[in-house]
């Protein structure tokens, strides 16, 4: 595992959520890119908001797993949302989840986006993630 330093320097706001302002890289990690992952399970079903964030979570994480990588080797998340409303869902959700992933709570990046659409109208979230090992 890289030496990764997730910062909030104390020139800066205090984050907003369960994120960090920076990340840094030691030159010469492995860099993971993980594509943008929706709530869609192997069943190829999507469920309400929760079961959606839940399920890109786990697509993300075995994403990772599959490259030799974990959730403490992210350096940065995004994250797409399809309805304003469900931003504060979001953080109620990380609030209950982020503990178990980032169990140091040291939470990498991320950026939240709004955006008019996903892949499918049945899409609520998308998340994408960047590791280093």
């Amino acid at each position: 595992m890289a030496r990764i330093e997730k910062l909030n320097p104390e020139t800066m706001r205090p984050p907003a959520g369960m994120y960090s302002h920076l990340a840094r890289v030691p030159a010469g990690a492995e860099l993971i890119v993980v594509a943008g992952q929706v709530g869609i399970g192997s069943d190829g079903s999507a469920g309400d908001f929760e079961d959606q964030c839940a399920q890109a979570f786990a697509n993300v994480g075995a994403a990772l797993e599959a490259a030799g990588s974990g959730w403490a080797d992210v350096v940065q998340t995004m994250t797409f949302l399809t309805r304003r409303e469900d931003r504060q869902r979001l953080r109620e959700w990380r609030n209950a989840t982020y503990a178990d992933l980032f169990p140091d709570g040291r939470y990498p990046p991320n950026t939240l986006l709004v955006v008019d659409a996903l892949a499918t109208d049945d899409l609520l979230i998308e998340v994408q993630a960047i590791a280093a090992i």
